[in-house]
């Protein structure tokens, strides 16, 4: 791993970029620059985001490099500019749900989940609910933010999630449920 000096050649684009359209991200997928390496940057399961061993503190700074993160099919997390492509570390997710509100979206029931950078989803069909069970039978609730990224749902939020929840009868088993923009969302099934 070669770690070096955050320098994203690309980084004056994406920070005008941003400026001109605030409500949508860069088309980081649309991009295919060359690896340039790794650099020292990783986002612990907290969420918080740390480069060179200390936390970048500047919430701006934190929303400009989310803005230009992609997952790629290797697994691996990316920083991309029109012109480079650096891989960072990514304990879990790169968000971290922290929030959830029942809302009315177009005429249905919903639920909008708001994230460690205040960015606001909708559960839905696109943004769908993931549930993983790890060794130990303990879940880990994600929610997907943007394309194939997602959030770690805070204990909280999933706490409050799964008070919201009702049991229903799929496939002969029941399941505690959460339905969003006219979608049903499996949490577990409830053993009898």
């Amino acid at each position: 791993m070669t770690d070096q000096p955050v320098n994203l050649k690309g980084l004056e684009t994406i920070y005008s970029y941003s400026k001109k359209n605030s409500k949508s991200y860069p088309p980081v997928e649309k991009w295919n620059p060359p690896f340039c390496g790794d650099i020292d940057m990783k986002i612990l399961r907290n969420g918080k985001w740390f480069y060179m061993g200390s936390e970048i503190k500047r919430p701006a700074m934190v929303k400009l490099f989310s803005s230009i993160l992609r997952l790629d099919e290797d697994g691996d997390y990316y920083l991309v500019t029109p012109v480079e492509k650096v891989r960072i570390q990514v304990e879990d997710a790169p968000f971290v749900a922290v929030s959830l509100d029942k809302i009315d979206e177009s005429g249905q029931d919903s639920f909008l989940f708001k994230t460690n950078l205040n960015e606001e989803v909708v559960l839905s069909k696109k943004n769908s609910l993931i549930i993983k069970i790890d060794n130990n039978e303990e879940p880990s609730p994600y929610i997907v933010v943007r394309k194939n990224l997602r959030a770690l749902l805070s204990r909280s939020v999933f706490y409050e999630l799964v008070d919201l929840a009702e049991e229903e009868v799929i496939k002969n088993k029941t399941y505690l449920v959460i339905k969003s923009m006219g979608e049903t969302f499996k949490i577990h099934e409830v053993k009898k």
